[in-house]
């Protein structure tokens, strides 16, 4: 069975079908609420460094470079990345981010890597 997973702006209201929900972004969202965001889960580990984050600087022309880096990044998180590919595979899995580019982001990485195995 193939992975469910989805991905939602933090700034966009929960739904039902968001099933399990993790923020993956080192820093809260600003302006929302916990109660607002209800998310079950916030894996800080699986965010870009700051380092990372500062050189990307959410230009879609470095998505490409950003994309290889943050990949290198998350090898050292494959335990995290199993348990959640196993939640996407049991029901849905939304990764919740705070980025305004829909595109090219953190989650849309995470989503490739937990889609890809």
């Amino acid at each position: 069975m193939a992975p469910d997973v989805r991905i939602k702006r933090a700034y966009d209201p929960p739904a039902a079908e968001d099933g399990y929900r993790v923020l993956i972004d080192r820093v809260w969202p600003r302006g929302v609420s916990r109660e607002d965001l209800r998310i079950d889960e916030w894996a800080r580990d699986l965010a870009p460094s700051a380092e990372l984050r500062r050189w990307f600087g959410h230009d879609p022309a470095r998505f490409a470079e950003f994309r290889t880096r943050y990949r290198a990044e998350l090898e050292g998180q494959a335990e995290k990345l199993t348990e959640l590919r196993w939640r996407a595979q049991a029901g849905t899995l939304t990764l919740v981010y705070g980025a305004r580019d829909r595109e090219h982001n953190n989650a849309v990485v995470v989503a490739e890597l937990l889609r890809a195995a």
